[in-house]
């Protein structure tokens, strides 16, 4: 399978044919992507669609049953989890996963053991996070959600990744957090820093991505850059139907594990705007705390 994603550039990570199991459970399916260096990709989709896997696997918490991951050309399919660290992978996890009796700063120091050479020094998460500095000495458990939020990607930051996975930013978040910390992420990019972010919120994903790849099921059915996206497009990827009869119930006119086109759709062109308008998807809730469902 051609890799989504794919532009003339070549990607600094590449995922080809990709197959996840979870016990007898496939959790993906034949999934390919590549990023290129500085760019934000965002993988959205419903709850249990295989988001968080694909990224466990490419951080190496999870081992492919088929397929490949390569850095920079490198396969690094069989390298263990600290290795990948080392190579230039770093995930901020699903819930934070910091260590609530140590400070700010003790939980930057445990990302920046493993550091490679770069720019990201604890005082430079320092200055990325204004308030930070102030409160290093804080315990973690002793933050807020947000707080602990930029204190897991900061920790991240301290082993200057060139690859930085970002799973469910929004996670229990209020809007307004979420929008600081994902104000964050250009600056990230510019700095040449290639991200992959897991997201439920579609209008939120689509600000800030360059390229959107959406996974149903564990097959990616839908990739390509927000602006040649329709809302159309993206409600069918989302949940393997369309919303106009095409006689076959997909959205694409395919099964799910076939990619529906990026292109401008016929009717006419996307809207340039990386918000697209339109009814609530009521899909997988969403727990009480986090930010509204899926907007299309």
């Amino acid at each position: 399978m051609t890799a989504a994603g794919t532009t003339g550039a070549s990607p600094l990570l590449e995922v080809a044919g990709l197959s996840v199991h979870h016990g007898q459970l496939q959790a993906l399916h034949d999934v390919s992507i590549a990023v290129p260096a500085g760019q934000v990709h965002a993988m959205i989709g419903a709850n249990g669609a295989g988001k968080s896997t694909l990224l466990r696997t490419i951080a190496g918490l999870h081992a492919p049953t088929a397929g490949s991951i390569r850095l920079d050309g490198r396969d690094i399919t069989g390298l263990r989890p600290e290795r990948r660290v080392a190579a230039g992978i770093a995930l901020v996890p699903e819930g934070r996963r910091l260590f609530p009796s140590l400070s700010v700063e003790e939980n930057l120091l445990i990302g920046a053991s493993s550091r490679r050479t770069g720019e990201w020094s604890i005082d430079a998460i320092y200055d990325l996070f204004g308030w930070m500095r102030d409160r290093r000495r804080q315990r973690a458990a002793q933050l807020s959600g947000g707080e602990q939020q930029a204190v897991a990607i900061g920790r991240a930051l301290a082993a200057n990744p060139r690859v930085l996975l970002l799973d469910e930013l929004s996670l229990g978040l209020a809007p307004v957090v979420v929008r600081r910390i994902y104000a964050t992420l250009p600056q990230l990019a510019a700095s040449g820093m290639t991200i992959l972010l897991v997201e439920q919120d579609v209008s939120q994903a689509l600000a800030v991505a360059s390229h959107v790849h959406c996974l149903l099921e564990g097959r990616v059915t839908l990739a390509g850059p927000p602006a040649r996206l329709t809302g159309a497009q993206i409600e069918a990827a989302y949940f393997g139907v369309s919303a106009a009869s095409n006689g076959n119930g997909y959205g694409n006119g395919s099964p799910p594990g076939t990619p529906a086109s990026a292109g401008p759709a016929s009717a006419g062109p996307a809207s340039a705007s990386p918000a697209i308008s339109g009814p609530a998807i009521s899909g997988p809730a969403r727990q009480a705390d986090q930010p509204p469902g899926v907007h299309l």
